[in-house]
């Protein structure tokens, strides 16, 4: 008995060891074949050091398509990690029913996941850091290095434009980006942030302090952590876009107290508006004021704003009001208006959970530039878009759930999407042009305009009969769910600009100087404002689109007024 009971246990140990061997053999045989994966969809080119188990599970997950664009929350992804990725917008996450253009999403998002997982395998830890012995200005470039100076103190020298680029900052772009506007000096800080302006910071520091590469031009110095590379700008790479030129703004009658009102003036024989408009833009004054041989420099301001213009007559060089020097004429500079550039993050969690809640296209973007520069703090998003925040949309990068930002941008009109949100803007626009906008940006981006063959293809009727529906979910959702609503209409903050701001402010609960407002209207286009003329027929819609979309205007109309809100604009009315 003994014996086939020592047969049956050595058999046993056998098949014990066999069964261990195997499934190592299993789950190695799988970690390769995963790592293989990974190794084909990477770019080519050199990859960083270290291997794949030290990236983020999320990351992995992204890479082989296991989590979808809302699982980054869940992961605890940080927003920083997927800097230079421009997210889809919309509540594409949720699969809809519908024609082609609905579930094409699906490969978007498969071509998105593989960015992303690229964007981790592909660059290397931490940001580049030049050697403190030997710092670089760029050789290409055609400015003047002036130094590396300090930007910690409590307001910055150059702010009269900013511009972020994560990826792609040289020398040479930001320089381009403050000749076109006219600005002397071009600044980098921390290898991907550009600041203009028309005077040198009051601190120099020693130039090992500026030790941070460009992002987009290796061994190149780009300033560092509180530290400017400061260039000064001669002339226009080969290539780039024209300088910006003056914009006539009318004809104006003089304030009383011309001295009180006008800061700066110069006075000479034959005075141009060039000559004028270059004066002020050196002293960084947004308006140019001629009258006669004096030229003033001036900011907008309620004893002096610019929306009083009177008949253009009245400033001929024969009338008898010029002679009495009642009223001059006034010329927008090419610089900005730069009493409200300064922004930053709410300095403690905010109480209030607020959302921007718009259909795509409906302007939201510029909505967030004239908050953000009338209250001074970042706007936040619920999606992360590269492009926004290389155009100054410091927020963009922040999540979306962290409070430190003014408000959140969202186009998501589900029921637990809105309850999370303790009250909202609702941003409202024909969705007529809305549709027109949003289109043109699926098609060609924030500027560009769609090409002639995407209109005359099947897209754009699918588009239309997919989105038009979801313009108007959208505000019956926000109407329904919403806890605390302020409507604004696009059209309205065009037309009204500073009362209308002015409402939105209040509703956040900011308390905002007429002058900063003013500036604000100074500022009012963005960054973000498609330029030029459209290359299609402006009017798209066929007579069943038309009918369609008439539809759902009438339906909004009437949830506005069972609402107690004032109805949809005249030019809303179906047409």
């Amino acid at each position: 008995m003994a014996k086939p009971f020592f047969r049956l246990q050595k058999f046993l140990r056998r098949t014990q060891f066999l069964l261990f061997f195997l499934t190592a053999a299993y789950l190695m045989t799988g970690s390769l074949l995963l790592l293989q994966r990974a190794r084909v969809g990477l770019p080519p080119g050199p990859r960083a050091p270290g291997p794949l188990q030290a990236l983020p599970v999320a990351a992995v997950a992204l890479g082989v398509g296991l989590l979808d664009s809302r699982a980054l929350h869940d992961a605890r992804v940080s927003p920083e990690l997927l800097l230079g990725v421009d997210v889809l917008r919309g509540p594409l996450a949720r699969p809809r029913p519908g024609p082609r253009w609905l579930r094409s999403r699906n490969s978007e998002l498969r071509q998105l996941r593989r960015r992303w997982f690229h964007h981790f395998m592909g660059d290397p830890p931490g940001p580049p850091v030049l050697s403190p012995e030997a710092p670089q200005a760029a050789t290409s470039s055609r400015g003047t290095y002036m130094g590396c100076f300090s930007d910690d103190g409590q307001e910055r020298t150059l702010k009269g434009a900013v511009f972020f680029d994560l990826r792609k900052m040289t020398v040479a772009h930001c320089q381009d980006a403050c000749a076109e506007r006219s600005y002397i000096y071009a600044g980098l800080e921390a290898g991907a942030e550009c600041y203009c302006g028309n005077r040198l910071p009051a601190m120099s520091v020693g130039p090992e302090e500026c030790n941070h590469e460009c992002k987009g031009e290796k061994s190149s110095v780009c300033g560092g952590v509180g530290r400017l590379s400061v260039y000064r700008v001669e002339e226009l790479q080969p290539g780039s876009r024209k300088r910006r030129t003056v914009t006539y703004r009318g004809c104006f009658r003089l304030p009383e107290n011309i001295t009180h009102a006008f800061p700066n003036s110069l006075v000479q024989a034959n005075m141009t508006v060039e000559t004028c408009s270059g004066f002020c833009s050196q002293k960084e004054f947004p308006l140019a004021i001629l009258r006669g041989w004096e030229c003033y420099c001036a900011y907008s301001t309620p004893q002096f704003n610019l929306r009083d213009a009177v008949d253009r007559s009245l400033c001929g060089q024969e009338s008898e009001a010029q002679r009495l020097a009642e009223y001059c004429e006034v010329y927008q500079t090419p610089v900005q208006d730069t009493r409200c550039t300064d922004r930053r993050f709410l300095p403690t969690k905010s109480k209030v959970f607020v959302a921007l809640s718009s259909f795509p296209g409906a302007g939201n973007t510029w909505a967030r530039h004239l908050i953000e520069h009338a209250t001074g703090f970042y706007t936040g998003s619920y999606y992360f878009d590269g492009t926004l925040y290389n155009k100054g949309f410091k927020g963009e990068k922040d999540h979306w759930r962290s409070r430190r930002t003014i408000c959140v941008k969202t186009h998501e009109s589900g029921r637990r999407e809105i309850e999370m949100f303790d009250s909202a803007i609702l941003l409202i626009r024909n969705p007529y042009r809305s549709l027109v906008a949003e289109f043109n940006r699926k098609c060609a981006g924030h500027l560009g305009y769609a090409a002639d063959r995407n209109w005359k293809s099947k897209e754009w009727p699918d588009f239309v009969n997919s989105y038009a529906s979801w313009w108007s979910s959208h505000v019956l959702d926000w109407l329904k769910y919403g806890k605390r609503l302020l409507v604004v209409h696009y059209e309205e903050l065009r037309r009204s600009l500073v009362p209308t701001l002015r409402e939105m402010v209040a509703f956040l609960n900011v308390s905002v100087s007429e002058e900063r407002l003013l500036c604000v209207e100074n500022n009012k286009e963005g960054s973000f404002r498609r330029r030029g003329r459209r290359p299609h027929d402006p009017e798209p819609f066929t007579p069943e689109m038309k009918d369609l979309i008439n539809g759902y205007i009438r339906t909004v109309d009437q949830a506005l007024r069972d609402h107690n809100w004032a109805g949809l604009p005249r030019e809303y009315v179906p047409r």
